[in-house]
């Protein structure tokens, strides 16, 4: 049976998961400098070592309210960029069977389903995969 990998993390009271190979490393959150004219959901831009990096706040984005005390930073792949996911808190890394995942539920809202790949049960809760690409842009 294949499995897949999944870093964890909790958006509002959700357990949502993004594959282990599009991370490239969870921060604690920093300072970012804000976009003028830039959507709400446009967290700001960050140096990580030289690199500016575009901050995208989930929360936001999917129609949650934000709270920036708790943030963590999940600096992802999309394309050959790299962009930085604000979610709080972090979890582990959980292995799930692919072929176990199943379509999202429709009882999420329409901003959260676009951008999950389906969901797997847990024995305690349901774990959200994320499209890392639709929730990047």
């Amino acid at each position: 049976m294949t499995t897949q990998q999944l870093v964890t993390f909790t958006l509002a009271d959700r357990l949502c998961g993004i594959p282990v190979d599009r991370v490239q490393e969870v921060l604690p959150g920093r300072a970012r400098t804000r976009v003028p004219l830039a959507p709400d959901d446009v967290g700001g831009l960050v140096n990580l070592r030289g690199q500016v990096v575009l901050s995208v706040d989930l929360r936001r984005r999917l129609g949650m309210t934000a709270h920036d005390a708790d943030q963590m930073m999940v600096v992802v792949f999309v394309g050959d960029e790299t962009v930085s996911l604000l979610v709080a808190p972090i979890g582990g890394v959980l292995a799930v069977a692919a072929a176990q995942i199943e379509t999202p539920p429709q009882t999420h809202p329409a901003e959260l389903r676009a951008v999950i790949r389906g969901a797997y049960k847990l024995p305690d809760r349901l774990l959200l995969a994320l499209d890392v690409d639709a929730a990047a842009s």
